[in-house]
């Protein structure tokens, strides 16, 4: 079982920017994505971004690209999520989670079967 742990959430005002980050921790699964979900007020869940492990290639949804970049850093098993222009509609609880699928599958929401707790992203008009 992996241990995901997630920090760097907050508030802040529109067009400004935070940085997320997931450490990763346990054995026994090899973990080949990383992944960020979130969750607005009233909706559910969905995909954000998503990282194949020791690449730099992320995989994003339309609603985010070109505004958050996803980064890893495998000597810490730590994944980053980078938000810039934030929007009030980005704001959610934002989960990192991972797969054991193959890297080419990353871009899969659907496979991700193991969750961080969750942390607090809102953004103010």
């Amino acid at each position: 079982q992996v241990q995901l742990v997630e920090s760097g959430g907050g508030s802040v005002q529109a067009g400004g920017s935070l940085t997320l980050s997931c450490a990763a921790s346990g054995s026994g699964v090899r973990v080949n994505c990383m992944g960020w979900f979130r969750q607005p007020p009233g909706k559910e869940r969905e995909g954000v971004a998503a990282i194949s492990r020791g690449s730099t290639l992320g995989y994003y949804a339309n609603s985010v690209k070109g505004r958050f970049t996803i980064s890893q850093e495998n000597a810490k098993n730590t994944v980053y999520l980078q938000m810039n222009s934030l929007t009030p509609e980005d704001t959610a609880v934002y989960y990192c989670a991972a797969a054991g699928a193959p890297g080419f599958l990353c871009g899969n929401w659907a496979l991700y079967n193991n969750w961080g707790q969750g942390t607090q992203v809102t953004v103010s008009s």
